[in-house]
């Protein structure tokens, strides 16, 4: 049994430390040393619109975790390069880029904590956007979803976004209410496991 607590309980605190999500903010020259190596990462393609956006994003840090809402809408077909050897669909094209990236998520202690497909209408304001899918994603730290965007803009892998998305709406929300905490929810499963471990043993 102590073997199984030890385990345990190590699995968790590395957990902790892994999910973080109350560090420091980062300083101006931390910021713009950051934007650098961003736009370094594909020269030919020009993001000086999204690294301004950037740029106001991470003036806001205060080191710890926040939440970004994705609001997605497909093209009616993937616009890879010309002599690209992918097919033309969407979502094939969404799901190349969602599995080229997931590593460079878990990597910085960020997770994709929802992700749904729109089944339906119902109050629709005219001039409303026609998104198919809406994406969170919890980020450890502003500094580690620059970390991570870092990563993803490369070409090989921004190449099967940019294919797949004709238009997005992407901003950062702080959960008032939530159902989902991630620290509570593994506690109790390790407890669990640790219960049935326990008795088996």
């Amino acid at each position: 049994m102590f073997v199984i607590v030890v385990s345990l309980t190590l699995f968790y605190v590395f957990f902790w430390f892994w999910y973080g999500g109350n560090g420091q903010p980062m300083s101006p020259q931390e910021i713009e040393e950051a934007l650098g190596k961003l736009q370094s990462t594909d020269p030919a393609r020009d993001n000086s619109a999204e690294i301004e956006d950037l740029r106001d994003l991470l003036a806001s840090d205060d080191g710890k975790e926040f939440v970004m809402q994705n609001l997605v809408r497909y093209r009616a077909k993937a616009l890879y390069p010309e002599g690209s050897h992918f097919g033309d669909d969407p979502r094939e094209a969404d799901k190349r880029y969602g599995k080229s990236i997931i590593g460079d998520l878990l990597r910085y202690g960020n997770l994709v904590i929802f992700i749904a497909r729109k089944s339906g209408n119902f109050v629709t304001p005219d001039g409303a956007d026609n998104w198919h899918y809406v994406a969170m994603v919890r980020y450890r730290s502003r500094r580690d979803f620059v970390r991570f965007a870092t990563r993803a803009n490369q070409a090989d892998k921004f190449m099967h976004k940019w294919a797949a998305i004709e238009k997005t709406h992407v901003f950062p929300v702080k959960p008032v209410i939530s159902l989902f905490a991630v620290r509570t929810l593994l506690a109790l499963a390790l407890f669990g496991l640790g219960m049935i471990l326990t008795a088996l043993l």
